[in-house]
């Protein structure tokens, strides 16, 4: 299991890029979820990262939801999420700002199985 928690976290890094404000993270979002979770997975043809939430894609709540659930997994504030690219898209660009490539990684969640 460890060999495979470093593939997860070396596929993460895949999916993340340093811009002059932060990072940006491609992100694929599963809408009405059973839950919320982040990161729910990889998706390496993609190389992007996962995420479910229960909100539905209707009226930007889905969209709120994963600001909130990406703030929830990271420990970053609300106030430094937001998404760039992909507003009405399952694929996402989300500038975290403030924060290297390197300390986002330290800060996503192990994946669970």
């Amino acid at each position: 299991m460890p060999g495979d928690i470093a593939i997860a976290m070396t596929s993460f890094s895949d999916a993340i890029s340093d811009t002059d404000e932060g990072v940006i993270i491609a992100i694929e979002v599963s809408a009405g979820a059973k839950q919320n979770r982040f990161p729910a997975g990889w998706n390496p043809w993609r190389r992007t990262v996962q995420c479910q939430v229960s909100a539905p894609p209707v009226g930007g709540k889905a969209n709120r939801a994963i600001i909130d659930v990406v703030a929830t997994a990271t420990g970053i504030a609300k106030t430094r999420i937001r998404i760039v690219a992909g507003a009405s898209s399952t694929q996402k660009k989300v500038l975290i700002t403030g924060i290297s490539r390197e300390e986002l990684l330290l800060c996503l969640p192990e994946p669970k199985d």
